[in-house]
C-alpha cells in the first residue's frame, strides 16, 4: 500500500471515522503520517513564507519526496499541491480535478494562495510540462483567460488544457483523446472534491457536476502505463460553514474519502 500523509488544518477530520482510523494507525504504521496543522498561523487561503517553511518540514519528514496519497483538509489549502510538487525531480504532467481554475495572478506578491497555486507551479516548477484541469466551470475559464491576459501572463495557457464542466458528458471521448495523448511518462494528480456534485461531496466552495464514476474511470485511464508521482485530495467542508445537516455532510465526506483511498491505493503505477 502507498504511503498516506494527512495534514489537518481545521480539525474537520475529527468528524470522519475513516480518517480517524488513519490517525490511530499513524501511531504504529510507518507508512501513515498525520500532522496537526491547526496551530500554524497564516494558512487559511493564503500561506506566507513562515508557514510554508513549517509545512515543507512536515513533507520532508515523511521521506522528502512526493510518494503516496496526501489529504489536506478543505479547498482553502489546495496550495499544498504546489508545495508537494516542488519535490518532484523529473518531468511530469499535472492533472487537476477542480471546479475552479486556481490560476489567478497574485493579489499579494510572494504570498501563495489557494486560488493561484497552479499559476505558481507553471511559473516556477521547471519540471512541469503540461497541466490538465478537469471539471472547471465554463464561465471561470473565460474569466481566467481575461485575468491572465490583463496581467500579461496569458502565455502560460499554452501548457494548459481545460476540460470544462459542460464537456464532462463527453469525458469518455476526452479519455480517448486529450488525456491519452503521449505527454510525459510521469503524472502528478491533485483532486479538489468541489469538482464533484453535491450528491457526492459536501465542500466549502461552489461545486461542479463530476460523478464519482467519472472520476474513477478517468483515474484508471490516466494510470495506464504511466508512473504516478503523488496524489492529493482536498475539499472537505469548512467547520464554520453551515449545512442544514452537518452530520449528513460529514457522513457523505467520510464515505467518499474511504472510497477515494481504496481507489487511489489500487491504482496501477502509483509509487
Amino acid at each position: 500500500m502507498p504511503i498516506v500523509t494527512v495534514q489537518d488544518f481545521t480539525g474537520v477530520y475529527a468528524e470522519q471515522p475513516f480518517m480517524q482510523g488513519l490517525r490511530e494507525s499513524a501511531a504504529t504504521d510507518k507508512n501513515i503520517h498525520w500532522f496537526d496543522c491547526t496551530q500554524i498561523d497564516s494558512t487559511d487561503c493564503y500561506c506566507d513564507d513562515e508557514a510554508q517553511a513549517i509545512l515543507r518540514q512536515q513533507i520532508e519528514s515523511t521521506r522528502g519526496d512526493t510518494v503516496g496519497i496526501h489529504f489536506f483538509d478543505n479547498g482553502n489549502y489546495h496550495y499544498m499541491s504546489k508545495l508537494w510538487t516542488d519535490r518532484v525531480q523529473e518531468p511530469f504532467d499535472l492533472i487537476v480535478f477542480d471546479h475552479h481554475p486556481d490560476m489567478q495572478p497574485p493579489r499579494f506578491e510572494g504570498i501563495l494562495s489557494c486560488g493561484g497555486w497552479i499559476k505558481e507551479v507553471l511559473d516556477n516548477n521547471k519540471f512541469v510540462q503540461n497541466v490538465i484541469v478537469i471539471g472547471v466551470a465554463d464561465h471561470l475559464v473565460e474569466e481566467i483567460r481575461e485575468d491572465l491576459s490583463q496581467a500579461n501572463a496569458a502565455e502560460i495557457l499554452n501548457r494548459v488544457t481545460f476540460i470544462r464542466e459542460s464537456e464532462l458528458e463527453a469525458l469518455t471521448s476526452h479519455l480517448k483523446g486529450t488525456l491519452c495523448r503521449p505527454h510525459t511518462p510521469s503524472l502528478y494528480i491533485s483532486i479538489d472534491k468541489d469538482a464533484l456534485s453535491t450528491a457526492e461531496a459536501a465542500t466549502n466552495w461552489e461545486q461542479g457536476s463530476l460523478t464519482f464514476e467519472q472520476l474513477t474511470d478517468t483515474l484508471q485511464t490516466l494510470a495506464q502505463n504511466r508512473k504516478i508521482l503523488g496524489i492529493d485530495v482536498c475539499g472537505e467542508r469548512a467547520r464554520d460553514m453551515g449545512f442544514e445537516d452537518t452530520a449528513a455532510a460529514d457522513a457523505l465526506n467520510n464515505a467518499l474519502n474511504e472510497k477515494l483511498y481504496l481507489t487511489l491505493a489500487g491504482l496501477h503505477g502509483i509509487q
